[in-house]
């Protein structure tokens, strides 16, 4: 990767100040550290508890001491016929980031290292892998800069956000892979290679949404922009208007960021919608905080539906009346990206939260939402939100899931954790994936593995590619997840 024209480095030490209550890390599950206890690691969906022989964390940052290391671990793993997978926090839902009996990597940095640095006149940053996105955003907001995408919460790694290739709410853009300038990769040899896309493209295609199947990314290279003060407009209309209206938001040069909401309640479920467009504002942005009373308080409406029809009738009353009237709608654009998932999350340890998404195009989104209004209330499951966004066309990754202009439905189920719930709940899956494929859409793979091999070959037609270019990349096949044992292999 080219070196930045006079890079600053940033303390992560200073970053961290205020913030390490916050830090997604501290949940995640731990080795078991008695002796001869077993290793097993889950992810978000608390359904794929997996054994391993070996748990690793470094702490990745520039220069090449951890780059040994991760060399000799891979090497090591190899000779020993394990496996390997890299995660940061784990937020994927199908063991996406596991390998049963393998070696599992975790990616994240220490105060002490020079993890981040930035190249003003470029508009871009350096970053090592497994920073996460709040750290991140405290970085650039220090600076007066901002991410050009980033996933919706502020917990997840950098490098994981690649292999996911996630998008955000940002206006225009397309996933996050699309930002990307260049990334370095080991590879299962040891070897770091640069990747771009211009420099061994057909890799960074592969790496960009690969779910870490190629390698090690040990640095990004992503754009940035300036930040700013946005103020939102809130705008309520039928559901059928809101795939064309969010398709049309980059027409107008000044929305900056965009997203709707669906109801979910009986009486309007699925029909009535929120679209909330932020436009600049005059002012000089604030540092961008977390966190608040006003956090407790949606937490609690927000898992008042569960169960309750009242509830969900509460909340879009909340999210469409009370919430505009109470705030001034203005915010700077790192302060609305700035949110960790714990502040939603449930505390029923009966229960899990499980995502959804599917891609559709704007014409397609209403004949979706039609199928789903069959298809949800049939099933166990209760839908507690649906979140639609705006996702550009993304001409790089072969695992494109938007190939052309796309409205992403993003939906969260409340699932109690039974045999007879998983079950219900991987049929209902597999008849909203045949609904978006239908509508001429495709769905998202960082989720439970529920879709059929058949579904993810309709919704990704370059499958064959991706497959070949895996074994030309990793003959030995050292890299690996669930989710490719499930889908591809």
């Amino acid at each position: 990767m080219r070196a930045a024209r006079a890079p600053r480095r940033i303390s992560r030490r200073a970053l961290l100040a205020g913030s390490a209550a916050t830090a997604v890390v501290s949940a995640l599950p731990r080795p078991a550290r008695a002796t001869g206890a077993p290793i097993v690691l889950d992810d978000a969906s608390r359904l794929d508890a997996t054994s391993l022989a070996r748990h690793w964390r470094p702490s990745p940052a520039s220069g090449e001491t951890w780059l040994t290391a991760l060399r000799a671990e891979l090497k090591a793993a190899a000779a020993a016929g394990r496996p390997v997978s890299v995660g940061a926090a784990r937020h994927s839902m199908g063991g996406q980031a596991l390998i049963r009996d393998g070696v599992a990597i975790t990616l994240d940095v220490t105060a002490d290292e020079p993890w981040i640095t930035l190249d003003r006149g470029a508009h871009a940053y350096r970053v090592a892998p497994g920073a996460r996105w709040r750290q991140v955003i405290g970085a650039l907001d220090r600076a007066g800069f901002s991410p050009a995408v980033m996933q919706s919460n502020h917990d997840f790694g950098v490098a994981a956000t690649l292999s996911v290739n996630a998008h955000g709410w940002p206006v225009p853009y397309g996933p996050f892979g699309t930002t990307v300038r260049a990334i370095r990769l080991m590879l299962a040899s040891g070897d770091v290679v640069t990747c771009s896309p211009t420099e061994n493209a057909e890799l960074f295609s592969l790496a960009t949404g690969g779910y870490g199947l190629f390698g090690v990314i040990v640095e990004l290279e992503v754009a940035m922009v300036e930040n700013q003060l946005l103020k939102a407009r809130y705008d309520l209309l039928p559901a059928a208007q809101l795939g064309p209206r969010l398709a049309a938001s980059p027409d107008d040069a000044a929305v900056q960021m965009a997203y709707g909401r669906l109801a979910v309640d009986a009486a309007r479920f699925l029909r009535d919608a929120l679209l909330v467009t932020f436009r600049p504002a005059p002012g000089v942005p604030s540092a961008a905080t977390s966190g608040g009373f006003m956090v407790f308080l949606s937490r609690e409406v927000f898992r008042a539906q569960i169960g309750s029809d009242r509830g969900k009738r509460a909340r879009w009353y909340a999210e469409t009346v009370a919430a505009p009237k109470a705030s001034s709608g203005i915010a700077s654009r790192n302060r609305l990206l700035n949110e960790p998932v714990a502040n939603l999350a449930g505390r029923d340890r009966g229960r899990t939260d499980i995502l959804h998404e599917y891609f559709l195009p704007p014409e397609g989104l209403e004949t979706f939402l039609a199928a789903c209004r069959t298809i949800v209330p049939a099933s166990r499951q209760d839908l507690l939100n649906v979140t639609l966004r705006y996702v550009r066309e993304d001409p790089l990754s072969v695992l494109a899931y938007a190939r052309g202009t796309r409205v992403a439905a993003v939906m969260l189920f409340s699932q109690r954790i039974t045999r007879t719930d998983e079950e219900d709940m991987a049929a209902m899956t597999r008849r909203l994936i045949d609904a978006a494929l239908d509508a001429g859409g495709s769905f998202y793979l960082p989720y439970r593995l529920h879709a059929g091999r058949e579904q993810v070959r309709r919704a990704y037609p370059r499958l064959d590619e991706f497959v070949a270019g895996k074994h030309r990349h990793d003959p030995g096949l050292l890299f690996q997840n669930a989710m490719w044992k499930g889908y591809f292999a």
